[in-house]
């Protein structure tokens, strides 16, 4: 069984912000599947499917971000999902619009939701999609990462996000090795 998490911030005023790109990809990728969001467990709300003989499910925590954990532990405990069949797809400040970082583990590299993540799983060994945001310097962080997008910047996060399809399928078809050769730091078109 694997779990595969799409970070961001429930409610209609955070639509369209950088901190949910991990929503929007997750999104994305059940649309291409025909599949809703219309079970509610532990403040999430998540579909399933079987893949080649195995459940996928598909979650969109409901707590804010800095809360996310507080949801992923629950789900790996009541589904009995080992660490290494978790995977978090969030938004990443460090990593450039347009482009998306694939991680084995690593530090949360300050993001609230990996860090509540983290402390709730006792560890950071959990496999990750960064999806670039781009950080600027001359907004405040937290005005920056949950405001508006401009028009352009959404079209970007949008290309990345229509390959939500290939690269899930792809996350599921091979090794992890193979998955961050394939996607790391290339220019999604």
């Amino acid at each position: 069984m694997k779990l595969i998490v799409g970070l961001g911030n429930p409610g209609k005023e955070y639509e369209n912000t950088r901190h949910n790109a991990g929503f929007k990809f997750i999104d994305k990728f059940a649309k291409s599947k025909n599949l809703e969001f219309n079970k509610e467990k532990f403040n999430g709300l998540y579909t399933e499917f079987n893949y080649k003989d195995e459940k996928i499910i598909l979650l969109k925590p409901q707590k804010y971000m800095n809360l996310s954990g507080e949801v992923v532990i629950k789900f790996k405990d009541f589904f009995k999902i080992n660490l290494e069949d978790i995977l978090i797809i969030c938004d990443d400040l460090d990593t450039e619009l347009g482009k998306i970082k694939i991680k084995y583990k690593g530090s949360s590299g300050g993001h609230n939701g990996l860090k509540n993540i983290e402390n709730h799983l006792h560890s950071n060994e959990y496999k990750r999609i960064k999806i670039g945001i781009s950080s600027n310097k001359n907004h405040n962080k937290i005005d920056y990462v949950i405001g508006k997008m401009p028009k352009e910047d959404l079209n970007i996060l949008e290309k990345v996000t229509d390959n939500a399809e290939q690269i899930l399928t792809d996350f599921l078809n091979i090794s992890f090795d193979n998955l961050m050769n394939k996607y790391n730091r290339k220019e999604i078109k």
